[in-house]
């Protein structure tokens, strides 16, 4: 008896890359395995009518609330099965990773597992490129919560919170939930990241990940410990190599303005929600 398998999907406006992800998850899905929900939460164009072509095991929800910790919670009181699958709705993950990552939980020594984020460079600037060349050498590049857009959990690891509380980072919020030994990025499993394609766009994007740091660091500090490794000493030793000193200036370029940012914006009390469309254009 196959066991079913609840994912559940926010999207807010995602009529572009919708079908995308659905074809990727449910290519070869065999009766009774997934349970896809994808929750529309404030959309004002076809994403609604998009996914629901693809009928069942694709189930629709929509709300007007724009707010994706809203439609996740929405997701859970629809859910049917576990292992728990959380996506963001412009990354692409397969059927065989989720796969991997479900078998991967249900040996039971883990609560939560990532796959790997592979990130998709194509049309990027040179300076994003170097940006990203840098990031794969740190610490939180092997950080799959949080960075590949998809999360897993099991139904123990679901138990470790009620809903989701109003924020940014949902993803960094469920990570820190787990200790470093609870959770895993799966290396076998793989999920496709496409990134903004302007410099602009990266550092807006980066200064809303940092938002959502700060704003977890501010309101559950204990949990907060369990954040994971810092980038900071494996810059210091990065600045070692001269041949990478050009990338590092970037990279800590964008690193600094998007900080500097997301800290105006906690003291103003104001989040705002920067989302990408170059990476959505070509979709």
């Amino acid at each position: 008896m196959i066991d079913m398998i609840s994912v559940i999907i926010p999207a807010h406006n995602e009529s572009s890359v919708i079908a995308r992800i659905l074809k990727a998850m449910t290519g070869g899905a065999q009766p009774g395995e997934l349970d896809l929900i994808v929750v529309c939460n404030g959309c004002t164009d076809d994403t609604a009518a998009v996914a629901r072509r693809f009928r069942p095991p694709v189930r629709v929800i929509e709300t007007d609330i724009a707010s994706k910790t809203h439609a996740l919670n929405l997701g859970d009181e629809a859910a049917q099965g576990f292992p728990r699958i959380y996506a963001d709705a412009d990354v692409v993950i397969t059927l065989d990773s989720i796969r991997r990552l479900t078998r991967r939980l249900k040996r039971g020594d883990l609560l939560a597992v990532a796959p790997t984020p592979n990130f998709d460079l194509a049309g990027c600037s040179w300076a994003v490129r170097a940006c990203f060349d840098i990031r794969s050498r740190l610490p939180s590049a092997q950080e799959g919560i949080g960075g590949s857009g998809v999360y897993a959990l099991s139904e123990a690891g679901r138990g470790r919170f009620r809903q989701f509380p109003t924020l940014t980072a949902d993803d960094g919020y469920v990570r820190i939930q787990f200790l470093e030994e609870e959770r895993e990025t799966i290396r076998s499993a793989s999920s496709t990241v496409f990134p903004p394609r302007t410099l602009k766009h990266l550092i807006a994007t980066k200064t809303r990940a940092h938002y959502g740091s700060f704003e977890l660091a501010s309101r559950f500090p204990r949990l907060w410990q369990n954040r994971g490794e810092s980038n900071n000493r494996s810059l210091i030793r990065l600045f070692k190599n001269p041949r990478l000193w050009f990338k590092l200036a970037i990279y800590c370029l964008v690193t600094t303005i998007a900080k500097r940012r997301a800290q105006k914006r906690l003291r103003g009390g104001t989040a705002g929600w920067e989302r990408d469309k170059t990476s959505r254009a070509t979709a």
